[in-house]
């Protein structure tokens, strides 16, 4: 459930002279890369390397590259419509920004211990120093069109309808998945909302046992218990997220930041105990249940100024790409294993 960030693969790369020094190295590779010439996929008519995707998984352990490579080629493909659509407002990076930012990288190559060279580290990543630029412009572009975007007025308002973002509230939740197998939709919205179905049906049957004669207070701690023990066992018979071992528990979250926005928003227009309606995400359909929350502390604007602009900016891309990418012409060229 996690959300992906715009500039992921970029930090990876533009701190790379400085990291690969001071943290582990990189999961020695297995296979060779594959040659500059080999195309993963085009958007409309912008090809996407089998290099770049190679260079995405880079930091994955062996094992678990092949499932990464369907999320790192579509992060790549998003990237491309998203600078596609600044390239068409015409949002130009400053030569004299990017020629900073490779700078940098430089000094914090030569800087660190033991001493890397600049060139032999572009060697090392499989890119070139023009990839590096091209990399580094589509992100300042990206960064102007937040500025225009993100005027202190729309920030503050996005603070002021969303403090529970920024003040540090976190909800405790379980959850169960149901992902979509096939492109069969229908099939896991079926699945869900039967299981939800089921859930209803046994808290039902335990809640039946209370006496009619218990005070308000023991009727809802019994009903919370019910919905509690029901979701959690058939989180561990039919979820398919990992947490299913311990009954769907994610344990505590912040509203922004660890979970992709519909599972989150969901979570936290709950109180605790209360049920969701099936959520859809891009993992599949959820099934929702929160079982804890901690309250946020007060909290100014200011303080969390650049914190709101990150959020907003996560927003702004999402727009662009519900806009943007079903319009997109994407050929997946290679599938490579």
């Amino acid at each position: 459930m996690t959300r992906r960030f715009r500039l992921a693969g970029l930090v990876m790369v533009a701190i790379a002279g400085f990291a690969w020094s001071q943290t582990p190295q990189p999961t020695p590779q297995i296979d060779p890369p594959p040659t500059r010439d080999k195309i993963a996929a085009i958007v409309n008519g912008q090809a996407i390397s089998e290099l770049a995707v190679y260079r995405g998984s880079m930091r994955v352990p062996p094992a678990k590259r092949d499932e990464a490579r369907k999320e790192i080629l579509n992060f790549l493909i998003e990237n491309a419509v998203v600078d596609q659509y600044l390239l068409q407002l015409k949002l130009q990076a400053d030569v004299k920004e990017i020629d900073e930012h490779i700078s940098k990288i430089k000094a914090e190559a030569s800087n660190s211990k033991p001493m890397q060279d600049y060139k032999e580290m572009l060697k090392k990543l499989h890119i070139e120093e023009d990839e590096l630029r091209s990399e580094i412009t589509s992100a300042l572009r990206w960064d102007k069109f937040v500025l225009q975007q993100g005027s202190d007025k729309v920030l503050r308002d996005m603070f002021a309808k969303n403090v529970e973002m920024f003040n540090g509230a976190e909800t405790k939740a379980r959850h169960i998945l149901i992902p979509i197998a096939d492109g069969k939709n229908e099939l896991a919205y079926a699945k869900i909302v039967g299981i939800k179905k089921k859930i209803d049906d046994l808290v039902s049957q335990e809640f039946a046992k209370v006496p009619a004669t218990a005070d308000a207070i023991t009727r809802e701690k019994a009903r919370a218990a019910a919905i509690d023990k029901a979701f959690a066992e058939q989180a561990i018979a039919e979820s398919t997220c990992p947490s299913k071992k311990s009954g769907g528990d994610l344990g505590y979250f912040p509203r922004v930041g660890a979970m992709v926005e519909p599972f989150a928003r969901a979570a936290f227009s709950l109180k605790p105990f209360q049920m969701s309606d099936p959520v859809s995400t891009e993992f599949g359909w959820h099934l929702i249940l929160p079982i804890d929350a901690k309250p946020g502390k007060e909290v100014k604007f200011e303080a969390v100024k650049p914190f709101v602009q990150e959020v907003y900016g996560e927003k702004l891309r999402d727009a662009v790409l519900t806009a943007y990418r079903t319009k997109a012409t994407i050929e997946i060229v290679s599938k490579k294993k």
